[in-house]
């Protein structure tokens, strides 16, 4: 392996796929940033884990096409990116996820604390993560399109991240701590 440091970046910039080179705080490497944490969050869940736990090959294929979604992040239009996402099939299968799970879970119509067990609280900051990426990644389609596959992908880890955190905690018997119920609902 060659030297990790380059000294390329040392004056503020980075390297973007097709060669530009860009502020190391432009929108694109900020977005990437984000999917680049979401990422190291998500292999923390999945140290956590036994190896055998059934939602490790679920957790590692959202890692794998991260690293694809990434590439394409870094890869302005106009560049053809030989890398293929895989993006959309993902977003449902963790919709068909979401669901099962939620046919099990017990309604608590509660905005609920984050915490509880530690593979709960890493998934409950996994879903912050994914939200501040999804953000980011906005601000980015804004100025240069990023793939529609992409966004929905993004937005649904969110969803299925806050899923899974709660399914830990009644998996592990564990209280959720509520703070207040939904506006909503308080109102009926």
């Amino acid at each position: 392996m060659k030297r990790v440091y380059t000294r390329t970046g040392d004056k503020g910039t980075t390297g973007i796929h097709g060669g530009t080179r860009v502020a190391k705080d432009d929108i694109r490497i900020e977005a990437n940033g984000c999917l680049d944490e979401l990422n190291a969050v998500i292999g923390i869940v999945r140290s956590l884990l036994p190896a055998d736990d059934a939602w490790q090959e679920l957790l590692h294929a959202i890692q794998r096409e991260l690293m694809v979604v990434m590439s394409h992040v870094a890869t302005p239009s106009g560049v053809v990116n030989p890398n293929p996402l895989l993006a959309g099939a993902l977003t449902l299968r963790c919709e068909q996820e979401m669901d099962a799970m939620t046919a099990e879970l017990q309604d608590h119509g509660y905005f609920l604390l984050p915490g509880g067990t530690p593979v709960s609280a890493q998934l409950q900051f996994a879903r912050t993560v994914a939200r501040r990426a999804e953000r980011r990644l906005w601000t980015l389609h804004r100025q240069d399109a990023v793939d529609e596959q992409i966004l929905c992908f993004v937005n649904r880890l969110s969803d299925l991240f806050f899923v899974m955190a709660r399914m830990e905690m009644q998996r592990q018997d564990w209280p959720e701590e509520k703070w207040q119920a939904f506006a909503y609902k308080r109102k009926k």
